[in-house]
């Protein structure tokens, strides 16, 4: 165990308060980006409380962290967290109840961005069928043993398929559809846009297209009982086969210049589609299959989100529209049919939502959060608290009734539930 380690394991436990007390919240887990189904949608039975004490939600454990933007992903009784410590990328398994660290691994990195002063990864881990998914910030894809840590595999993609690194570093979190690793390389130079990896031997499936690299994470659907991936790169969207790469559709979307697409595409019940990005290139709605897509409106308003992955409840989409690094901003509801605004709540900061239990969790960047009901009628916010003091920029995450929530300095755990 390092130093780094060690010191992490001291201050993590010394921190741990009776919030856990021993009470079972059942609840699913959140193994990726955006949760369980990559929609922002908490799983079903997860309950919160309609109030947060004066002083905030209970706080069940807070640890320091390394580096990076990369949110955490929770299966069971392991949380997952991936960070840069000193000149390594590591990937480190804790224990859910303490924070205190099970087991990491890592491997060297010289990534410094082109913009910004972030040089942590930012991609969300992922975990399936046992396995833990990691892409760094310099495209090395890695697979852990999310039981003991083992490494099966790993791929230095850019240098493989001469990806460029991009302004931040690699940004689109890779996604499992078919039995393969689908990831949003960028090699477009080598028809390596997106390449599939096999999860099991680390072997490439396949590799397609010229598409450059996004901050999007892909989206596994089925369509006539085959699997396959939106996926929102650079200046497009497309619908790729799982099975063999296969370009079932390409719509345009982006613009070029100093614009990232960063939000994940969400699926809408009917068979639509909802893309945004912010940089004045506004939001589509689209009917799609595999044939093709077709919009049902578009415009820069009323939501233009740059990368806030909205939420569908009950026909109605909830975002933050705006930019983190151009104020101002502001928590809508939108009507997903029409694109007809329902209402505006300028209180509400830049930042990234979670639903659960009717009511949305909303992590702004500066490290307030905020309990809003989801209502189509009206903004509602319930309750507000500050945990974290610095840039809130990774994904949140909850499971049984516990927020996960970085930034580059710390992790900190909170009791939600009732």
């Amino acid at each position: 165990m390092t130093a780094h380690a060690r010191l992490c394991h001291l201050l993590c436990c010394a921190v741990i308060t009776g919030a856990a007390g021993g009470r079972h919240v059942p609840a699913g887990d959140w193994p990726q980006i955006l949760g369980p189904e990559r929609s922002g949608i908490a799983a079903a039975d997860e309950r919160l409380a309609d109030a947060w004490p004066a002083d905030g939600p209970p706080v069940v454990w807070r640890r320091p962290v390394g580096s990076g933007f990369a949110g955490v992903a929770v299966v069971g009784a392991h949380v997952v967290l991936f960070h840069r410590d000193d000149d390594r990328e590591v990937v480190e398994v804790l224990d859910a109840a303490t924070g205190a660290s099970v087991w990491s691994d890592g491997h060297a990195t010289t990534f410094r961005p082109q913009v910004g002063g972030g040089d942590g990864p930012l991609c969300v881990p992922l975990v399936h069928d046992g396995a833990v998914v990691t892409f760094g910030a310099q495209g090395v894809l890695s697979v852990h043993d999310l039981a003991g840590g083992k490494r099966r595999w790993a791929r230095p993609t850019h240098r493989e398929f001469g990806a460029p690194e991009g302004y931040f570093g690699a940004g689109s979190t890779p996604v499992v559809a078919g039995g393969r690793v689908i990831v949003n390389v960028g090699g477009a130079r080598r028809q390596a846009g997106i390449v599939a990896f096999d999860l099991g031997s680390g072997e490439t499936a396949w590799q397609a297209t010229d598409e450059q690299a996004s901050y999007s994470a892909p989206v596994a659907v089925e369509r006539d009982g085959a699997p396959h991936v939106l996926m929102v790169t650079r200046l497009a969207c497309l619908l790729v086969d799982a099975t063999d790469g296969t370009v079932r559709w390409t719509t345009p979307f982006g613009q070029r210049g100093p614009t990232v697409n960063a939000a994940t595409p969400l699926v809408l019940p009917g068979g639509r589609l909802f893309l945004t990005a912010s940089y004045g290139i506004g939001s589509v709605c689209a009917v799609f299959d595999r044939a093709g897509i077709t919009p049902v409106w578009q415009g820069v308003e009323p939501l233009a989100s740059q990368y806030c992955t909205p939420i569908q409840l009950d026909g109605s989409l909830y975002c933050v529209d705006g930019r983190d690094d151009l104020p101002p901003a502001a928590l809508e509801c939108v009507d997903a049919a029409t694109g007809r605004l329902r209402w505006t709540e300028p209180s509400v900061g830049y930042g990234t939502l979670i639903a659960a239990d009717g009511k949305l969790v909303v992590a702004q960047a500066d490290g307030t959060i905020l309990l809003v009901r989801a209502d189509p009628e009206r903004a509602d916010v319930l309750a507000r608290a500050r945990p974290l003091r610095g840039t809130v920029r990774a994904l949140p995450a909850l499971s049984a009734g516990r927020l996960y929530l970085r930034d580059e300095r710390e992790l900190v755990c909170l009791d939600l539930a009732p």
